[in-house]
């Protein structure tokens, strides 16, 4: 069920969704929090939807990545940093997605910069759960990736999980502010889309080729789809039914 970001009335039960370009979509993270019982306002500010002055009618929020820096100077990126002020402020529940991880780095005073030696994380690439991130659940030792820059920890931030080439790959801020590098929310058909519409950058320093994208997604998939779940729900506050009981999602709990 999509919202549409005129109607009004519809309670705080929808979760902002934010997309950065006409034909992206939120992927496995709008289907979980759909089958939680969210619904969804999906708005493309690059493409001239308002964002919210207040979450008042929202449960949360989620920006997604794109194919935009977080060091432009355009003047959507700047409006979407600096409205990580009102989730921050209303102590909503908040998740930035790689380009929306490092926007909300932006706002709390942190940088956003290439890897010194040129290296991209363009395919699937080993994580490791900092001390803090092994209290709070179970991570993926092998995640999906598709970016060319990495953030800094915000001062004031808790990291839970690294990585060699870009160290910092998820973090938590205050109480309801996440944000993480990686792509968990790719569907079959969008990391097909992806390797298709990327593969001008497979060419990239570290970028996997193609077809290693897909073939990881064979091996590695499961796993990642089983946290994303447990991930949204401590997000968001909501089970979401049907991922646990899945025959790969027990046998993984079960290691």
């Amino acid at each position: 069920m999509l919202h549409d970001p005129g109607k009004e009335g519809q309670g705080p039960n929808r979760i902002l969704i934010v997309l950065h370009q006409e034909g992206s979509s939120p992927g496995r993270v709008g289907q979980m929090l759909e089958r939680a019982g969210f619904e969804l306002d999906i708005r493309r500010h690059v493409l001239g939807d308002p964002l919210p002055e207040t979450l008042a009618e929202h449960a949360g929020a989620v920006i997604f990545g794109g194919p935009m820096s977080a060091n432009d100077e355009d003047d959507f990126v700047r409006n979407e940093i600096d409205w990580h002020a009102v989730p921050l402020a209303e102590n909503k529940p908040y998740l930035g997605i790689c380009l929306g991880a490092q926007m909300l780095v932006r706002h709390l005073g942190g940088t956003v910069a290439a890897h010194p030696d040129g290296l991209t994380e363009i395919g699937w690439y080993p994580m490791r759960a900092t001390p803090a991130g092994e209290a709070l659940m179970a991570w993926p030792d092998i995640v999906y990736h598709f970016h060319r820059e990495g953030f800094s920890l915000p001062q004031g931030a808790e990291l839970l999980a690294t990585a060699d080439h870009y160290e910092n790959q998820a973090f938590r801020y205050g109480e309801n502010a996440w944000g993480i590098q990686f792509h968990a929310e790719l569907t079959q058909v969008m990391m097909h889309r992806w390797v298709v519409r990327g593969a001008h950058r497979f060419d990239m320093p570290g970028a996997q080729a193609g077809r290693d994208h897909l073939n990881g997604r064979l091996v590695h998939d499961a796993r990642l789809r089983y946290w994303l779940a447990e991930f949204l729900e401590r997000v968001f506050g909501r089970e979401i039914p049907g991922e646990k009981n899945r025959p790969e999602a027990v046998a993984l709990n079960g290691l």
